[in-house]
């Protein structure tokens, strides 16, 4: 029940409310965001939705951090010095997380959830093969979820998938919970944020090992 029906009314809920109390400090953002750089304020990625394969898709939104000349389809970590493309502003935005705040809006339109496996980018199937080994591909994704209290950015993609995988196993209003609050302590820290980088705490193990 709480699955096919509570997860979702909770989502439309919290989702509203967010954007009633945050519209003002969003509209700050974006007008810091303007003057920062040249460019639109929202930046538009199409991304995997809820659909076994990943051939569903729709586009995220996110307050955009980078310059206008970065490859718009490429993952940050597969980007050379990608640092060099964040804007003074956006190195901020990205790492409290504020970057992410219109996907309230996905959230409220059915293309997300509060809780879930973060959606891939379209291009990105290593990961969206690996997800469908578990299932993580048949949920609706989310604006964080138990990946992203584990690593984030740190976690090498088969990781991350057995994350997801581990998420739709224990998926419950319990475990959301635990997710949600997991995630205010690791924004709260700036935990596993890596520009440019993923497999950070394999590579950390690997190095510790050669010691």
């Amino acid at each position: 029940m709480y699955k096919r029906f509570f997860k979702r009314l909770i989502d439309i809920v919290l989702s509203f409310i967010g954007i009633v109390v945050l519209i003002i400090p969003m509209a700050v953002v974006a007008v810091v965001i303007k003057i920062d750089s040249p460019g639109p304020v929202i930046f538009k990625q199409k991304r995997v939705g809820m659909g076994k394969g990943g051939t569903n898709h729709f586009n995220i939104l996110k307050f955009r951090t980078m310059r206008t000349d970065t490859p718009k389809d490429a993952p940050t970590h597969t980007l050379t010095g990608a640092g060099s493309y964040i804007t003074r502003v956006g190195a901020f935005l990205r790492r409290t997380s504020i970057d992410e705040l219109p996907q309230l809006f996905n959230i409220l339109c059915g293309h997300m959830s509060i809780i879930g496996p973060r959606p891939a980018l379209w291009n990105q199937f290593d990961l969206i093969a690996e997800r469908d080994k578990y299932g993580a591909n048949e949920v609706r994704p989310g604006l964080t979820g138990w990946a992203q209290i584990n690593g984030r950015d740190e976690l090498e993609i088969p990781v991350k998938a057995r994350l997801d995988g581990e998420y739709v196993e224990r998926l419950s209003f319990s475990f959301d919970c635990k997710c949600f609050f997991g995630t205010v302590k690791s924004v709260l820290k700036s935990d596993g944020v890596v520009e440019g980088g993923t497999g950070v705490k394999e590579a950390e193990k690997e190095e510790a090992t050669k010691k």
